[in-house]
């Protein structure tokens, strides 16, 4: 068994040492791991030592058989193969493309006002024996205000929060992208009121977000203390299947400033290169999905279109 990933199959070494060489690369993502650990352990179980097309297609068939709509997975074993082959083993089979599945969106689900401004008001008194008792808000609002990416907001370090000089950085986020984003005083006090509570209890800390233990919250728990403060704040839970998650946020933010701009008669075209330069999207392709998410919008932006000649929105995305 190695001790850095604690893997225990035959490929325990080379599964340390190749996410070693990814992070070298500045890849950390939890997923990767997570994924490549039930590799292992598949492995381990069925007594597999050789990184063959039956041990890996076995394996893709076993988690297929759990999977939901997101089967992005398939790429870290891919990926794994290709460096076993580059590396250790000329021989290790690559999973064949013909495994590849399109992607599918998860509809969001799309917030209300009332929703929100309950949610905030319980979130200000969540009662936990954890750093979420006074940072739930600050970090809910962050991602509100700022439609960051849940993992944008667990990664973010103190060193990248100037609430002095009124903004955050989010270093090498998607993509290896950085941007510097600016706050709103309102947001600044939140984020004021959160540091000083962290700094009374916990002293120096690296995380802006911590848990317990001073290391950056984890995923789970984000989607922990969301829920506990739905709930709490006596919101109703839809039955048509979609759920609200801490990434909602982020999609009230995109469609927020489109019906915003859509109702203050703003060129949205124009605006659009500041929308996705904000959120931090390689092209406009990501950003003009989110046209797609409001009923309003949609609504109103076919009842423009109908009597103006100009598009609205570009036909062309751009890089």
């Amino acid at each position: 068994m190695t001790a850095e990933h604690e893997f225990t199959s035959a490929f325990a070494a080379d599964l340390d040492g190749y996410l070693a060489f990814k992070e070298k690369m500045g890849f950390y993502g939890a997923s990767r791991i997570v994924y490549l650990r039930r590799f292992d352990a598949y492995c381990t179980r069925l007594g597999r030592t050789v990184f063959d097309r039956a041990t890996v297609e076995g394996w893709v068939i076993d988690e297929l058989q759990r999977s939901s709509t997101y089967r992005s997975w398939m790429s870290y074993i891919r990926d794994f193969g290709r460096w076993l082959h580059t590396h250790t083993q000329p021989g290790a089979y690559i999973l064949s493309d013909q495994w590849k599945s399109s992607f599918t969106r998860a509809h969001p689900y799309l917030l209300t006002q009332d929703e929100i401004d309950r949610f905030f008001i319980a979130a200000a008194r969540l009662e936990a024996a954890s750093p979420w008792a006074w940072q739930a808000a600050a970090f809910f609002t962050l991602m509100h205000s700022a439609g960051l990416r849940t993992i944008e907001a667990r990664h973010l370090l103190t060193d990248q929060v100037d609430l002095a000089g009124g903004h955050i950085d989010i270093i090498g986020s998607k993509g290896h992208r950085s941007r510097r984003l600016p706050l709103t005083a309102d947001v600044i006090d939140v984020l004021t009121a959160c540091d000083t509570t962290s700094r009374a209890h916990l002293g120096p800390r690296t995380p802006f977000f911590v848990s317990s233990t001073g290391k950056s919250v984890t995923p789970a728990t984000v989607g922990v203390i969301f829920n506990r403060i739905w709930d709490h704040a006596g919101l109703a839970r839809p039955t048509d299947g979609r759920q609200p998650r801490p990434y909602d946020f982020r999609h009230h933010f995109a469609y927020a400033n489109l019906e915003r701009w859509m109702t203050n008669g703003t060129d949205i075209t124009a605006m659009l290169p500041y929308l996705a330069r904000y959120m931090g999207h390689a092209t406009f392709d990501s950003t003009y999905y989110y046209v797609h998410t409001s009923p309003d919008f949609m609504n109103a932006y076919a009842d423009i279109t109908a009597s103006q000649s100009q598009s609205l929105l570009p036909e062309v995305g751009f890089e």
